[in-house]
């Protein structure tokens, strides 16, 4: 096991992937919203377009927060949550805010999870597509 630190998410990239993701959202002819958040749980960035449905705002930010707490694309876990699904009591067994639908990515360095990113506003698959585009953009 590595005792190596990872250097934590930090706002600069955060802020970096709240743009890349904007950019891909408006390239697409949609309004989101963008909510990082480091390894903790803490939102270290925001942006909600002018434009962006109200309620992206709380979509954007669930997102990432699941994508965080599970490590994993929220993409990777809706089927797991429908009433047939092995974890369909999860989304209300626990007190937390927890959203199924795609758009929430975990952002990892190094092999270990520093950050999560959410995309609300856009379809389901928009927002996933919103956010690996930022990741991407990240990794450069």
């Amino acid at each position: 096991m590595s005792t190596t630190a990872v250097i934590p998410l930090t706002t600069t990239e955060a802020e970096a992937l709240i743009t890349t993701a904007r950019r891909a959202a408006e390239h697409a002819g949609v309004t989101v919203s963008i909510t990082v958040l480091d390894a903790g749980g803490h939102l270290l960035a925001f942006r909600r377009d002018d434009r962006a449905v109200l309620i992206s705002g709380e979509t954007s930010t669930r997102k990432a927060y699941t994508a965080l707490q599970l490590d994993a694309p929220t993409a990777d876990l809706v089927d797991l949550v429908r009433p047939d699904g092995p974890f369909h009591s999860l989304p209300t067994a626990l007190d937390r805010p927890l959203l199924f639908i795609a758009g929430g990515l975990p952002v990892h360095r190094d092999g270990r999870l520093i950050g999560a990113i959410g995309v609300g506003g856009g379809a389901p698959e928009q927002d996933h597509s919103f956010a690996t585009t930022a990741l991407e953009g990240l990794s450069r």
